[in-house]
Order: C-alpha cells, then sequence, then structure tokens
C-alpha cells in the first residue's frame, strides 16, 4: 500500500516537473473576472493531467461567459482560456421583479457597463424576444438591445439598427433583415410586424419612404 502510494506521487512529480503549468492567460475577458479561470485551476498543475473540458465547463458556470476554450501551450507551459461574454440585452421589471437578461436568456448580474433603460414587459414578451434572439442568431445577425415594448410591437436594435417586430418573426425574415440593412443605410426603421417581410421605411405618418421585401 505504502509502495504504491509512493509510486502515485513520484509519477505525479515527475509529470509535474516535465510539464508544469507555467501561467495562464485569459483572453476576451471584460466583464467576467479572470481570477476565477486562474484560481479554477489545481495548485501545481500539469499540462499532461490538466482536464481542459472540466475547467471549461467551471469557468462558463459564471452568469457571464456563454462559451469558454482552454488550450494548454506545450513549450512555454501557458494555458490560454478563451472567453466568449454574454452581453445585457434587456433591461425589466416582469410581475414586479427587475431582472437583466442576454440574448440566450440567461439572467445576469448587473449591466456590465451597458446603457439600457429599464422597461416594463410581461413574460409573454419576454417569451417573443428571446425566441426572436433566437431566430436572429441562427441567421447570423445579433440582437443588440431592447428598446422599448408596448400594444404596437417591440423596439430593438439590431447589428445597429432600429427594428421593431412582433410574434412570430420566422428566419425567413431574419434573412431577409440580414441582407436588406446593408441596402438601406439611411432608413429609420426595419419592421417586421407584418407577416414573412420586412418593411423598410419610418414609423412617422408625414414620411411616405418605404419598401417592402419579403
Amino acid at each position: 500500500m505504502a509502495v504504491a502510494a509512493a509510486t502515485t506521487v513520484t509519477v505525479l512529480l515527475i509529470t509535474y516537473l516535465n510539464f508544469p503549468v507555467t501561467g495562464v492567460r485569459v483572453e476576451g475577458a471584460r466583464l467576467y473576472d479572470a481570477s476565477h479561470a486562474i484560481n479554477a485551476l489545481p495548485e501545481h498543475a500539469s499540462l499532461l493531467t490538466l482536464n481542459t473540458s472540466k475547467l471549461e465547463d467551471r469557468i462558463e458556470a459564471d452568469p457571464w461567459v456563454e462559451g469558454a476554450r482552454v488550450t494548454g501551450n506545450w513549450k512555454s507551459g501557458i494555458v490560454t482560456v478563451q472567453v466568449k461574454e454574454r452581453r445585457p440585452v434587456l433591461y425589466a421589471e416582469v410581475d414586479g421583479r427587475e431582472t437583466i437578461l442576454s440574448s440566450d436568456g440567461r439572467e445576469l448580474p448587473g449591466l456590465g457597463g451597458a446603457g439600457l433603460e429599464r422597461m416594463e414587459v410581461d413574460r409573454d414578451q419576454v417569451g417573443e424576444i428571446l425566441e426572436f434572439a433566437k431566430v436572429l442568431k441562427r441567421s447570423g445577425v445579433m440582437l443588440d438591445s431592447v428598446d422599448g415594448a408596448d400594444a404596437g410591437g417591440i423596439e430593438a436594435t439590431v447589428e445597429g439598427r432600429p427594428v421593431i417586430f412582433s410574434e412570430d418573426v420566422g428566419e425567413r425574415q431574419a434573412r431577409a433583415l440580414k441582407d436588406i440593412m446593408p441596402e438601406h443605410p439611411d432608413a429609420r426603421v426595419f419592421d417586421l410586424r407584418s407577416p414573412e417581410r420586412v418593411v423598410v421605411g419610418t414609423r412617422t405618418p408625414d414620411e411616405t419612404n418605404s419598401e417592402s421585401r419579403g
């Protein structure tokens, strides 16, 4: 028993001496506390025994982290942690409770510097917003923020452009939006409230220029 234990210690020591983790570099972290990734590594860590999947899972448990990738450099011993962070897109009061959500529906601990105004929405509207964000992402477009909501629809910013939508925005509409936005740099709004169509123009009654695409 003692011999087996001594052998294990010897193997671990040799492993550490030959391939020690000499440092940790965290990339892409602005809101995520990089020290958490450093502290997640075991003491005297070795590249040979480093469980990168487990380390990625621990980092991704942080609400600010949407995804993490851990790699080791065998020459330098440096472990690099690449972090993709979540961004707040909705600051809302829902059923009397304040919440800050990312586009994938994760509740975040703060605004992280985002200039979002608090708005009142109900649970159904939250569901519509999160589904809209999913459809956009699948179509290669990103939701920046949700800016307002009333009976007329939900106002949002998508890739820096103003958009208004209601429920059941389809992927065809989202792909059309992606194609249309660069063609209309001066458009004041892109309206997705009509099924399978994108209306380009303005919401004010005295401005009549508009174009419909579907």
